[in-house]
């Protein structure tokens, strides 16, 4: 789709499972499981589903997906399939290579969204995938990621970003604010804290990416969030004030994790927030 001078565009990069209880937090399966089906091991299907922004002589990505650093049997463990999509194919059914890219908006350090941002060399190093990018995060989450709490120490492994400080690549924000000419980040603290959402608007169209704060149109309720927030009260207080510009302003919503619909916008109906009509954000 197009927003103003940009061209934008979702990019599958494989597919993977976690925990279905895990992911819906206090809402129980009864209800959870007529929106997504889990398998024998309770775990849902979920998107690794990235965003490609094309415009003003850039190529950015946001986000990069899981990654190809696992092991046998931690890609046994997360369902990690390749098979259908991967990032590099999908670059390449936009016209791309890896080369191409210039810029990456990570929205925040965790395995499933940084893990594709560094790779193993034909050497054995481990190095940016992207070589002639430069990789954004906010500053708050970088450091976080150095030092995270327990609850969310196995979500952030420092293979997925200290190649990108090594290299010099890396580069941190302080705060919200505007990126690139019509791209901005707004802030989130509720998953985890310094997540960087990224808006593109052309004062018409409006795309939010909210990475894990709505990971899919299963999580559009408010009170639906993630038992991996870290801050859940404040997701659901950041949904609300979310909502209350979207709705009115026909915002469009990206979902990352979301196994079937890349976007969509979202209404309010009898129930409280849902999501609406979806919008076609493919290659085309």
């Amino acid at each position: 789709m197009d927003i103003g001078e940009y061209k934008v565009t979702a990019i599958e990069t494989g597919q993977f499972a976690l925990d279905g209880g895990a992911m819906f937090g206090v809402v129980p399966r009864t209800m959870w499981e007529k929106k997504v089906v889990p398998d024998d091991r309770n775990r849902i299907p979920m998107a690794l589903r990235v965003m490609l922004i094309q415009g003003h002589g850039r190529n950015i990505l946001v986000d990069t997906g899981i990654g190809e650093k696992w092991s046998t049997r931690e890609t046994a463990i997360y369902a990690i399939d390749f098979e259908k999509n991967s990032l590099k194919f999908g670059l390449l059914k936009s016209g791309l290579r890896v080369e191409d890219i210039t810029d990456v908006i990570l929205t925040h350090l965790h395995f499933d969204h940084a893990g594709g941002a560094t790779k193993v060399s034909n050497l054995g190093v481990l190095e940016p995938t992207f070589p002639n990018a430069k990789y954004y995060v906010q500053a708050q989450n970088l450091q976080w990621a150095k030092r995270p709490v327990e609850k969310d120490r196995a979500s952030y492994l420092p293979h997925d970003f200290e190649p990108l400080l090594a290299h010099g690549v890396l580069e941190t924000i302080d705060g919200p604010g505007e990126l690139f000419p019509g791209i901005g980040v707004r802030l989130s603290q509720g998953h985890t804290a310094g997540l960087q959402i990224p808006v593109i608007s052309d004062g018409v169209t409006t795309l939010v990416y909210p990475a894990d704060l709505i990971p899919t149109r299963a999580h559009v309720p408010v009170p639906w969030v993630m038992a991996y927030d870290l801050r859940p009260v404040v997701s659901v207080a950041e949904k609300k004030a979310l909502y209350a510009r979207a709705v009115p302003n026909r915002w469009i919503l990206f979902y990352e994790h979301d196994a079937v619909v890349a976007a969509s916008y979202v209404v309010s109906g009898e129930r409280g927030f849902e999501a609406g009509e979806t919008v076609d954000v493919s290659v085309p």
